[in-house]
């Protein structure tokens, strides 16, 4: 069985402008390339689709995001927060605070609770 090849975007539209040339068919554009002719049409096709997009005013378009794509990292931010902030008020409450063996802060210290969580920095980059 032959082995799949990935064929680069140059190569795709030079074979799918030959193909709307008309100059050769599509069987002899396929055994010309060693392609199969359906993927010619695939191409041809997406050619065809995506070429107004080339003419649209700041040819670049932002990528849309949907909501399902942004919701799944919201939810685990908030779960990743709330496991933090249970996990600093446990961490002061724990047996050794209650046994009396906290240590007083040293000077120049960083108090951790005055810093924003690492989960407070994710949530700003992704957005």
């Amino acid at each position: 069985m032959s082995k799949r090849r990935n064929h680069d975007a140059a190569f795709k539209a030079r074979v799918a402008l030959e193909a709307l040339k008309g100059e050769r068919t599509v069987s002899e554009l396929a055994s010309a390339n060693g392609i199969h002719p359906t993927m010619i049409h695939q191409w041809k096709k997406a050619l065809l689709d995506g070429a107004a997009d080339i003419f649209e005013r700041g040819a670049k378009k932002r990528a849309e995001v949907d909501a399902d794509t942004v919701r799944s990292p919201h939810a685990k931010i908030g779960e990743l927060a709330v496991a933090n902030d249970f996990f600093l008020k446990s961490s002061s409450h724990g047996p050794a605070s209650e046994a009396g063996h906290d240590l007083a802060p040293t000077p120049g210290a960083v108090d951790r609770r005055a810093t924003p969580p690492a989960v407070d920095c994710a949530f700003v980059v992704l957005l």
